[in-house]
């Protein structure tokens, strides 16, 4: 049994109908569930960009490598510097790789 059972069927004009689906596309939302989030005061967000997911594993995996080498530190008072500068340096290239991947400019299509 459908948890909404009530249908709502709205007119809309061309421009509207290829805005809405332009909006719904960036959402990454099914239409329902996108107009759902307007109607309770919520304005969906666009979809982080494709590396996004991949780029915050790496930094949970850096992060728990620097945890387990400060742990380790803490237990034996030494600290292994090769491996922490290594970790550390992966931290510093994935923060630059996110960096550019959400903030640098992208070329426009040539469609619009």
């Amino acid at each position: 049994m459908r948890k909404r059972g009530i249908p709502v069927l709205i007119r809309l004009n061309v421009q509207e109908q290829q805005n809405l689906a332009k909006q719904v596309k960036k959402s990454g939302l099914s239409q329902e569930a996108f107009i759902r989030s307007l109607i309770n005061g919520y304005v969906p967000k666009e979809l982080p960009p494709p590396d996004y997911f991949s780029m915050t594993r790496e930094l949970h995996a850096i992060g728990s490598n620097l945890n387990q080498i400060a742990a380790k530190a803490n237990a034996t008072g030494h600290i292994d510097t090769t491996v922490f500068q290594y970790e550390a340096n992966r931290l510093r290239k994935a923060v630059q790789d996110i960096i550019q991947a959400v903030t640098a400019p992208e070329r426009r299509n040539t469609d619009g």
